[in-house]
């Protein structure tokens, strides 16, 4: 008996360390962040950016969460992204501002991929629960306004203000947004970090051993090209 008993507890841990060294990430990508470029390329004098802006390639949007298994939380956040990205941003200039009068995007979050296709899985009917809410959305509701110095090319931080639909629950939510602008793309950058309960969603958990901390965080990458 005490030789089965012993057989059992070394598989159990055995198990447990695969899921602690082999599932759980050891490294991550680096949350989005524009940075001040030596190269930056200003809006030439002359040009409006006056019209409506698409989503382009290159645009990213996804999560990120800290799991943790028992007690001991993971080395690396767990994340998953996606660059199923649809969606347009309009722009007015007048009185020397750039005015951001409207924006609306659509993310795919069913096509969410990490680093395990095991937590992808998890994810279609845990936490998010992108089988039963396939998409988020984000509705621009104040107008967001740039003065005409911030066509220099450099990275621009303003709040933005609109509405989140996550989990089939819409909140509304002020972010800080990283952005440049040049005669043909704009790049737009943020993040929200909020507690599960926020979009009346559940911290995700696996067997009872494999959880996931009390916030998550959205991220995402934007590219915007002339319609």
């Amino acid at each position: 008996m005490l030789a089965i008993a012993s057989v059992v507890l070394l598989v159990a841990v055995a198990g447990l360390a695969f899921i602690y060294f082999v599932l759980f990430p050891t490294s991550s990508p680096k949350p989005f962040k524009l940075k001040a470029s030596l190269h930056a390329t200003p809006v030439n004098s002359g040009t409006s950016l006056t019209g409506t802006w698409t989503i382009a390639s290159g645009s990213v949007a996804g999560y990120r969460v800290r799991e943790k298994l028992g007690f001991l939380p993971a080395e690396s956040d767990a994340v998953g992204r996606t660059s199923q990205i649809t969606g347009h941003a309009t722009i007015v200039e007048s009185n020397g501002a750039i005015r951001f009068t409207a924006a609306s995007f659509k993310i795919n979050v069913y096509s969410l991929k990490s680093n395990e296709s095991m937590r992808d899985q998890h994810i279609h009917t845990i936490g998010i629960q992108s089988a039963t809410y396939p998409y988020a959305t984000f509705v621009l509701t104040r107008t967001l306004s740039l003065p005409s110095a911030d066509l220099s090319g450099d990275v621009v931080t303003e709040p933005v203000t609109g509405v989140f639909n996550i989990h089939g629950t819409s909140r509304s939510e002020t972010l800080p947004l990283q952005m440049t602008l040049s005669n043909d793309l704009i790049q737009a950058v943020g993040s929200l970090t909020f507690p599960w309960s926020r979009f009346d969603m559940t911290a995700p958990s696996v067997g009872g051993f494999v959880n996931v901390t009390g916030h998550a965080t959205m991220e995402f990458d934007l590219r915007l090209r002339r319609a």
